[in-house]
């Protein structure tokens, strides 16, 4: 298990998954302008376009069976439709404003790269990409499938359909990919945009291995937009899709260049470890890119920083809760008092753990729900929240708990049967509650971690840490103290106690 440094913190780079459009009072003027004459003429044209491309996509592929469907499109349904669809996909971003895209580079042909890996990936627009790569296959998500024209064209594009929500689809789709991309130019090309969701561009997030997983060589492709204004872009905060349209269609045209770069060929020990091949890509197009290449990855519809099997939150809920607290005008008190009641209620001996919103609003002393709605969502996708969560991941950052007695009270809360140990499901639950976000690849750390199967308290709290020589003082210097640096030290711990490596080199 790689060692973890607890004196080192994770490089401050950018939040790539946050854009918002500044424009100046002129350019705020202009647009309003020019978008109530150009938005709804562009758009209406792209919905033309695209209305005339949907019942030709589907002729593509009419009369055909399922066993000619699972083949690639050759003849003369190919030679008639594909540029008919590729003429008139162009025609749709022409008329969205982007009325030249520059090319840079030479695109490889199938056999020299069957594909290729385009980043950054920032929004919808870069599937401009799509006609100087001649349409090349894709994969999309399989719920795209039900929807109008689009459907259509991924069933004309005879794409790779994935559903993220079902373990055997993705098993499917990776056997899908793995045989197009060796099968010697029987299948297109395809094109994958391998940090597998969109940024603002400051920085490329970390590759998933999909593209990379069948070791065959891959052709970078690198998406610029030159432009006064960065409209294009749409992220996990900020500019919403339907204001990247409008400020993109008030311009009056948008740039566009697509840069081939040249083929990289994987080594012996990439095609045996897709990970480092899709790392040692990552790092060459973020070199191109003048980016840094991070660990960043959005994981359940999280932005987080990987650290070895831990997931970090980019943006804490524990942070935003504590601000979403004071605005609703409680003060340090009485939000230490808000966590006394919270763990009274853990505490009380039930299982029960969920609270709603309203049951929060009472227990923190809240004057508006829609805070208490806000802080749930931060934890949780559903109407509950567990109040362990919010419990040890506010104690932790706000300070008013010593860490080594919010460790146990941790321990204490998940060992749901007072064994005095935590299986390896109830660690990943712990360590998840106290980085608030979900954790789901801790096994590794537990099995360093545990002894004979277990992880007990005893184990954990006798180990001889130094705390004071780690920079853990009391409690009323632990506010100072950033959360993630923590988490760091949780970690290292944890390495410790599995390892009997000497604490102070790590806690």
């Amino acid at each position: 298990m790689e060692k973890l440094d607890c004196h080192s913190t994770p490089r401050d780079y950018a939040n790539p998954f946050v854009h918002e459009v500044k424009l100046t009072t002129a350019q705020r003027i202009r647009g309003i302008i020019l978008g109530s004459i150009l938005f709804p003429l562009r758009v209406t044209m792209a919905a033309i376009f695209f209305l005339i491309m949907w019942p030709l996509a589907r002729l593509r592929l009419a009369g055909l069976s399922e066993e000619e469907r699972s083949r690639p499109v050759t003849g003369w349904r190919r030679w008639l439709f594909h540029p008919i669809i590729l003429v008139l996909s162009r025609a749709v971003f022409f008329s969205l404003g982007f009325l030249w895209v520059k090319i840079k580079g030479r695109r490889a042909d199938l056999k020299e790269a069957p594909v290729l890996a385009v980043a950054p990936h920032s929004g919808f627009l870069d599937m401009l990409v799509l006609c100087p790569t001649q349409l090349a296959t894709v994969v999309s998500r399989s719920e795209n499938s039900s929807l109008p024209v689009i459907g259509a064209l991924l069933e004309f594009n005879q794409s790779v359909l994935v559903s993220r929500k079902d373990p055997e689809s993705r098993k499917k789709a990776v056997a899908q990919i793995t045989e197009r991309v060796t099968s010697n130019g029987y299948w297109p090309q395809m094109l994958m945009f391998p940090e597998g969701t969109t940024t603002n561009g400051s920085a490329l997030i970390k590759f998933k291995p999909g593209a990379f997983l069948a070791g065959v060589p891959i052709q970078p492709v690198l998406l610029h937009y030159p432009n006064k204004l960065d409209t294009v872009r749409w992220t996990y905060k900020g500019t919403t899709w339907v204001e990247a349209l409008w400020h993109t269609t008030s311009q009056l045209y948008t740039n566009m260049t697509v840069e081939f770069l040249p083929v990289y060929n994987p080594t012996e020990e990439e095609k045996q470890d897709p990970n480092l091949y899709a790392d040692n890509v990552q790092k060459l197009m973020a070199k191109a890119l003048g980016v840094p290449a991070t660990d960043y990855v959005m994981e359940g519809g999280v932005p987080v920083s990987k650290l070895g099997s831990l997931s970090l939150p980019m943006e804490s809920p524990a942070r935003e809760t504590l601000s979403l607290l004071r605005k609703d005008g409680l003060g340090a008190s009485e939000v230490e008092a808000a966590l006394g009641r919270v763990i009274d209620r853990c505490q009380s001996g039930g299982e029960d753990f969920k609270a709603t919103a309203d049951e929060l609003a009472a227990l923190i002393g809240l004057t508006e729900t829609g805070t208490a709605v806000t802080i749930c969502g931060l934890y949780s996708k559903d109407k509950t929240v567990d109040l362990r969560q919010i419990y040890l991941s506010v104690a932790a950052l706000s300070g008013f708990v010593s860490f080594k007695s919010l460790l146990h009270t941790a321990f204490t809360l998940f060992d749901r049967e007072g064994r005095g140990s935590l299986g390896a499901v109830e660690l990943s639950d712990l360590m998840g509650a106290l980085l608030g976000v979900p954790q789901h690849h801790t096994a590794e750390l537990y099995a360093e971690a545990s002894s004979e199967g277990q992880l007990t308290e005893r184990s954990w709290f006798e180990l001889d840490l130094d705390w004071r020589a780690a920079g853990w003082a009391e409690s009323s210097e632990m506010a100072a103290v950033q959360f993630v640096e923590l988490t760091l030290r949780l970690a290292a711990c944890l390495w410790v106690a599995g390892t009997g490596q000497d604490a102070g080199a790590g806690c």
